[in-house]
């Protein structure tokens, strides 16, 4: 029976990985024109003493990728900036509130006091002082603006090189730049709303740092965790207990036969809890009554504004965070009593039942859509999966272990085995297609798209994608002045490099969106 499912668990998850991976290949050929498809992320930019980091970067890829490099937008270290900006959004918005108070009773001008949360200090005219708060941002942003630009040590060794073809942006992104692999590292641009623009300042070195600073950590905590369980675990041992304490022999008889009872008995719990957490769960996903809540106590005390009621009204995006672990606990409940005690396995389908009609209903017409991966998650919830399956053959062997079946656990063995062998067959087979994308598809895409739009303006179209977007709502004017400058032909400009050998090509330097 165990071999039963695990071979059908393994089959439907085969099939389930195909059409995903299916899936996800047509949906990447179908989909629209988007700036992260010509876009590579370059980072770990190396310094050179004789040319900028934009000039490097152009430099670079005129000479390596002379038929396809389009253009590149550095990256700025823009985080005080966007702090101003993020201000300057909280000072408009009770400056609003205050001239809307004040347009409903014209004879009364509205009043705060200076101190800590308006509680006390001396009174002043609300629309004054917000304006005047409003005007000092404004020039505080201005001067914040012409510091980065005009200073190349807020520009990070990292830039957005967009090409003139998809499939050329694929070799970029997938291939090694340099003898050197530690320097000029590519990666797939994500796309221009999934870009975390704090982190992108972050050098690489200190991102480096970070990540060993964490396994670190994680090794300790670990470690330290292992000595309490082993030592439990050695007390629990039955035979070493047995030989330590004769006395308790009469007592350590019955635990054998308790363990092999106590796990099936622990299905009512768990039936309970699949009840009462994930049906309920799901009952209360459709009616939001959580988040109905919320937002009546953020109209009440939080909203001043209709851009604030707006911000309350916003459903959000899915939880995945917290959704996709419950699911994988349910799964992992199925599988574990498949065999044990069936009678669980009614309470979980129809767990899985409700949970598909009502978020597919919510995701469809509830919640926003905050980015699109294409499926790209689906090997971790694969491997997950897996581990569940593993989870549920060594429980089983420990049941069997513990009643009078003992003898059979060595044919459970190879269980675990030929799962793990299915699971690295499945990565090899069907993994490339969430992590590279086919230089055949993008080619095909690109054929089709010359043919349909022979005219097509590219670099209008990518032109402002990765710009910060402090840049784009600090001042709109400056944004206009940058697609003038991209629409002219730039100039040919000599390449300032000596201490390195001279680039083959002349150089066409970028437009920067901020010079």
């Amino acid at each position: 029976m165990a071999y039963a499912f695990t071979f059908w668990t393994c089959y439907v998850l085969k099939r389930e990985y195909e059409i995903v991976a299916s899936m996800r290949l047509h949906f990447l050929a179908s989909e629209q024109r988007h700036p992260d498809q010509f876009t590579v992320l370059v980072k770990n930019v190396p310094p050179d003493p004789d040319e900028s980091v934009s000039e490097l970067v152009e430099h670079f890829f005129l000479v390596n990728h002379p038929e396809h490099y389009l253009s590149h937008q550095v990256v700025y270290n823009a985080n005080k900036l966007s702090e101003l900006v993020n201000e300057k959004k909280k000072i408009q918005n009770w400056l609003d509130y205050y001239q809307n108070k004040y347009e409903r009773n014209p004879s009364k001008r509205p009043l705060l006091k200076t101190g800590f949360l308006g509680l006390w200090g001396e009174s002043v005219d609300a629309v004054d002082f917000y304006t005047a708060k409003n005007e000092r941002l404004s020039r505080d942003i201005s001067l914040e603006r012409e510091k980065i630009t005009g200073n190349p040590k807020s520009i990070m060794a990292a830039a957005f090189v967009s090409f003139k073809t998809r499939w050329g942006a694929a070799v970029c992104a997938q291939t090694q730049q340099c003898r050197n692999p530690t320097i000029w590292l590519t990666e797939w641009a994500p796309e221009p709303r999934d870009v975390y623009w704090e982190n992108l300042s972050i050098p690489f070195v200190f991102l480096t740092i970070r990540r060993l600073i964490v396994a670190v950590a994680f090794f300790f905590l670990t470690f330290f965790f292992v000595i309490p369980i082993a030592i439990v675990q050695s007390l629990a041992n039955i035979e070493s207990i047995e030989k330590a304490l004769p006395f308790l022999k009469p007592i350590i008889e019955v635990i054998p036969k308790t363990i092999g009872a106590s796990i099936p008995m622990k299905a009512t719990f768990f039936i309970t809890y699949i009840m009462v957490d994930g049906w309920a769960g799901v009952a209360a996903e459709i009616l939001r009554l959580k988040p109905l809540i919320i937002y009546h106590l953020k109209n009440f005390f939080l909203v001043k504004t209709e851009k604030d009621r707006e911000e309350a009204m916003d459903p959000g995006t899915i939880g995945f965070n917290t959704g996709e672990p419950q699911i994988q606990l349910y799964f992992l409940l199925g599988l574990v009593y498949a065999i044990v005690t069936p009678i669980l396995l009614p309470f979980v389908i129809v767990f899985f039942a409700l949970a598909y009609v009502v978020f597919r209903h919510q995701i469809i017409n509830v919640y926003n859509q905050e980015y699109e991966s294409a499926a790209a998650y689906w090997p971790d919830v694969h491997l997950r999966i897996i581990v569940a399956l593993i989870v549920s053959q060594l429980l089983l062997m420990g049941l069997l272990s513990t009643k009078e079946a003992a003898s059979s656990t060595p044919l459970l063995i190879t269980l675990p085995v030929l799962t793990i062998w299915f699971h690295r067959f499945c990565k090899g087979r069907y993994e490339p297609a969430f992590v590279r994308n086919p230089l055949q598809e993008a080619m095909m895409k690109d054929t089709l798209e010359r043919a349909r739009e022979p005219n097509l303006n590219l670099k209008g179209f990518l032109q402002n994608a990765y710009i910060h977007p402090v840049f784009k709502s600090a001042d709109g004017d400056k944004i206009d002045v940058a697609m003038e400058e991209w629409e002219e032909e730039p100039s040919l400009i000599a390449t300032k490099r000596t201490s390195k050998r001279s680039t083959p090509l002349s150089s066409k330097h970028s437009v920067s969106s901020f010079s």
